[in-house]
């Protein structure tokens, strides 16, 4: 599996952008905005892939100084659970300790926070609803 950083608009983009919608927005009845997508330039866009074939993504957006939040993150639902988001994670927060920044956050969906957990990450804060379903703020110090 290789992980690299991907280009806003690329043929991995599409891709992309593809599983992202499949995983996360498909299935809450929801779709990307252009606007949503033409404002990921500025992102840190990372994905995990088998020979040309995207398994499973994320995106680290710079926040405040010294601090990311890690959005979007999906893979491949027949792949979850044998490692590709751990890898995806890792790589990450690598980025994101070699660019400077110390801590990341994120809106975790509440069935995923068991996953972030494992990797270090606490929960800050009460249970909210974003995109219909509940969500934590999580964070840890890199």
């Amino acid at each position: 599996m290789a992980l690299k950083i991907i280009d806003h608009g690329s043929r991995e983009y599409q891709q992309m952008v593809q599983l992202r919608n499949d995983i996360l927005r498909r299935p809450l009845g929801l779709q990307f905005t252009p606007d949503e997508l033409e404002k990921e330039k500025e992102e840190i866009l990372i994905g995990a892939f088998e020979e040309e074939k995207m398994l499973g993504c994320c995106m680290l957006i710079k926040m405040e100084p010294g601090s990311v939040r890690l959005r979007q993150m999906a893979v491949l639902n027949n792949l979850q659970g044998k490692g590709i988001g751990r890898a995806l994670m890792q790589f990450a927060e690598n980025i994101a300790r070699d660019r400077g920044f110390q801590k990341i956050t994120m809106h975790a969906r509440k069935t995923a926070v068991g996953f972030y957990e494992k990797l270090g990450y606490r929960v800050c804060g009460q249970e909210f609803e974003e995109v219909t379903i509940p969500h934590y703020v999580m964070e840890k110090l890199l």
